[in-house]
Formats: structure tokens, sequence, C-alpha cells
């Protein structure tokens, strides 16, 4: 058996549209898929995040065949699988003897690495093409950061805006605002109807990845069931229609609120859909434009959601490839405390750090303020190591690819890179916290007591991490009032909080419970 061409779908490309699929033939290219070890163990991936990942490939498979393709899939139990994407490129290139290989270029540095060796390993071509899924170009992001100072999400989003037409009125933009962010910081009470998000039942495929990840992975991260994802295009589509007509109206008010017990609110939860290609981006914007026109929806949540598709997740992977390799190793705040065993089990007496590690736990998913002002100012506070929490992030989040993550949490979370993605490190006390959820009143310790044993341990935090990185800090215009309010503070009061803190880090040191 011969093909023409072998052209190869990653577990990330599962879009009709892909660039290599358009470029090939139905009756005389080959398709090829795998499974391989390699791929789902370079972090401890969360077992739902993989069970997603191996469905959602398995059903793609049948769809392109349905399509007309020809599809070679190696699945992960297949006793000749060499765990690694250049042995089965090796392999099938032994078996079908193509002439070249196609794909579409990756999502992550490491894979997009490999691909450039792999003429040599397979001996014939390779032909890497453009992952054109995204609004902007890859050089279209280098062309507007190269002479710019700051590269602020906020300029660049406007710039997508315009290329697209969405929420624009002529050549301005709906509602005379580009930004409906300060109308959408309400806190959420127990008493709100929050929709659930649209669960689908496992079929028959779906029912044998769970036995293969339950047998295989049993040692990762996280709970597999019950296992609600949609691993189809039909069914993601339906979830984002659900989420479109029942959570949509009511996302932009509550967006940043954290409920105990209510680990979606409004959420769309559909980011893992769009990250494989399950959902097109474009398409899920114009949809909830759609609902905006119409009057279903207000324009602060539609904007709102509208800037997290093509604002955010565009702007960050553009960021992304423009500063890599480097990116990953950057430490401006030399942060190099090791993560907390906590991260992993949850057991901690810190309310939001247990309902946000728990629900993690058991969902693969928390939203992003749980992301960015609970799990992620903690350490960013307590000085842990960035790159643990980007592993960390990586590994239990089900949306998480390496693109969108590790800008999110190495520039915007942790602050590791100095000011290239956020103009200050998103560092806050308790006080934050228990303005925008109920945790704080379940919670073993106080928020409102600033220093000693009960106190909540942000209080005392937020004081040192300000204290300990002035000479990096001091100057950020948006820190002068903090650390205006520190010089100001009575020489006590300072060496009450930096005590406090101190005791909190020992014994985050030696494993006590905190």
């Amino acid at each position: 058996m011969s093909a023409n061409n072998l052209v190869f779908v990653l577990g990330d490309q599962l879009s009709l549209n892909l660039s290599s699929l358009r470029r090939a033939s139905r009756d005389r290219d080959q398709v090829l898929m795998v499974e391989v070890s390699e791929e789902t163990t370079y972090v401890p991936h969360h077992k739902k995040k993989i069970a997603f990942v191996l469905s959602a490939m398995r059903h793609f498979a049948e769809e392109l065949r349905r399509a007309g393709w020809q599809v070679s899939y190696v699945r992960l139990d297949d006793p000749d699988n060499t765990g690694s994407f250049t042995g089965e490129l090796k392999r099938a290139c032994a078996e079908l003897r193509p002439r070249r290989i196609v794909v579409t270029e990756p999502g992550e540095w490491r894979v997009r690495a490999m691909m450039d060796g792999w003429a040599a390993a397979l001996g014939r071509p390779v032909d890497i093409l453009e992952d054109d899924r995204f609004v902007m170009r890859r050089q279209e992001f280098a062309d507007w950061a190269r002479d710019r100072k700051q590269l602020r999400m906020e300029y660049f989003y406007r710039e997508v805006r315009k290329k697209t037409g969405l929420l624009m009125d002529g050549s301005e933009p709906a509602g005379g605002r580009w930004n409906f962010d300060a109308d959408n910081r309400k806190p959420a009470t127990g008493d709100l109807f929050m929709p659930r998000p649209r669960s689908h039942a496992p079929d028959a495929v779906t029912a044998g990845v769970l036995d293969l990840v339950s047998d295989r992975f049993a040692g990762h991260f996280g709970s597999l069931e019950p296992f609600g994802f949609a691993v189809t295009r039909a069914d993601a589509q339906a979830a984002f229609d659900r989420f479109v007509e029942a959570a949509l109206p009511s996302f932009g008010d509550y967006q940043d609120a954290m409920v105990r017990g209510e680990p979606f609110l409004y959420h769309s939860v559909v980011s893992a859909y769009l990250n494989v290609g399950l959902l097109d981006p474009i398409s899920v914007c114009w949809k909830a434009e759609a609902a905006y026109r119409s009057g279903h929806a207000p324009l602060n949540a539609v904007e709102g959601f509208v800037r997290q598709i093509i604002g955010w997740r565009e702007y960050v992977r553009g960021l992304y490839w423009y500063k890599m390799p480097d990116y990953v190793e950057l430490n401006v705040l030399q942060a190099d405390r090791s993560l907390p065993a906590f991260y992993w089990t949850g057991e901690t007496d810190m309310r939001c750090m247990a309902e946000a590690i728990g629900q993690t736990k058991e969902e693969a998913y928390a939203h992003h303020i749980q992301r960015l002002m609970v799990t992620g100012n903690f350490a960013l506070l307590a000085g842990i190591a960035p790159q643990h929490v980007h592993e960390w992030y990586l590994s239990v989040y089900v949306d998480a690819f390496e693109w969108v993550e590790l800008p999110n949490t190495l520039g915007m979370s942790q602050f590791a890179d100095g000011g290239i993605l956020g103009s200050k490190p998103y560092a806050a006390s308790g006080n934050y916290i228990n303005k925008m959820s109920d945790y704080c009143s379940a919670c073993a310790y106080d928020v409102k007591q600033k220093t000693g044993a009960r106190a909540c341990p942000f209080n005392a935090l937020y004081w040192d991490f300000l204290d300990r990185n002035r000479s990096r800090l001091a100057s950020n215009a948006r820190l002068a009032q903090p650390y205006s309010t520190w010089k100001r503070m009575a020489p006590e009061r300072k060496d009450a909080y930096l005590q406090s803190a101190a005791q909190f880090l020992e014994r985050l040191r030696t494993g006590e419970r905190v």
C-alpha cells in the first residue's frame, strides 16, 4: 500500500478546515492520527484532560472517514505503538511509502522543534503549513509588536475588532466603548439561578477511552468520572448554544464572581472545544454578537465574551510565538519556592484554595478569576517558582495547551516576564477574595484579621510580597499607592506583617498543613 502524501493531524487540530486537509486529496492522500504516551505524560495531565483529547480524536477520525478520507489511526494501547510522534511517523512511512509529509504547524514550541527534524529523520520532505484557524497570523502579531515598547492586549484587541468587524458600528465600537470590563465585576451570591453547562453522556467510544485512562493513568491527578465533556463537533456546538441561550445574558455581570459549590456560574466552559478545534472561534463570536443585536444579551456580557476569544486568546498565542523559546525560563521576581503539596491534594484550611483546587480535581476546570486571583495570586505572593506553577496549570486544566497557558501563567499570573504581558502584578490581599466570593465566611482563617496565626494568610503575604520585591516593583506606576501606604505604615505594624508572613512561609516550607 502506498499514499501520495501522508497528512499528519495532531490531537488539538480536530478541524475540518485544517490547512493540511485543505491541501490534501481524499482519493490520493492518507490521514494519520496517533495517540502516544509521549504526549500523555510529558506533564502529569488530569485524567479527564487525557480522556477528553483521546475521545475527541477518535470521534474526529470517524468524522473524517464519513467524509471520505482514508484514515490510519494508532491507539495508545496498540502493541506496536512506539510512544512518540516521530516513531509513529517512521512506522507509517515504512508501511505507506508516502512521497511527502504534510502537517499543519503545531500550537506548542516543543512539537515544532520535533517537526523541524522530521525531514532528516523520515527521509522525505515535510511541508509545515500555517495554522490559519486564528484571526491574526503570527507574522501579523510580530509586525504589530515589533516597534512597541509595551505589548498591551487592549490595543491589540482593538486591531482585531477592526479587522473582523465584530461589535463594530461602522468605524466605531458598539456602544461607544471598546471595553466594558468595569461593568463586569459584580459579586455573586448563592441565591442566583446559575444554569449548568450542557453535559454529554459518554457513548461507546468514550466509555472505551475512560476504561483505558482508568487503567493506564490511575496515578494521574484528578477524578475521571463523572465525565460530561463534549467530544464531537455537534455536541460542542450544542454546549455553546446552551451557553448563549441560558447563561450569556448574565455572563458579563458575574464573570469575576466565585461561589462555593458553583464551579461554572455563567461561564461558557467551551475553551477546551475551541483549543482542540471542535468549535471555530470566529463563529462563536458572531453568534454571541447576534445575541446582542437581537436584544437577547446585553453589550457588557457579549463584549466580555468576545474579548476573551479574539482579545486574550489571540493575544497570548501571538505573544507565545513572538517570545519563545526563552519566555518559558523567565523569572524576573526570582521566585524559588517549591509548589506546595496541597496544589495536588486540595488539603488546606484556606477555603478559597480548597474550593478552587477541589473543583479543579473534580472538573479539570476553574474559571479565570479562580486561576488568577486565588491559586495564581497565592503562588505569586508566596514566591513559588513560576515554572512550577506553569507545569501545574498545564497539567490540571482540560483547556491547557502551552501556547495559551504559558503566557497567562508566567506573564499575567506570576509577573515572571517583568511586565511584557501585564502592566502590574495581579497581587491582592484577602479583601479582594472576600469581596468577589463567599469563600471567606466558611474559612478557618479570619479575612478581617491582618496578622497572627488566625489571620487570612493572603493579608500578610501581600505586604511581604511588596516588601521583598521593592527594588523590582517600587517604580511601577500602578503600584505607587500600595508602596506609598507601606512607606507610611508604622514600623511595628510592618514588623507584624513580615513576621506573620515569615511564620506562614516556614510552615509552608516544612509541609505543615496551612
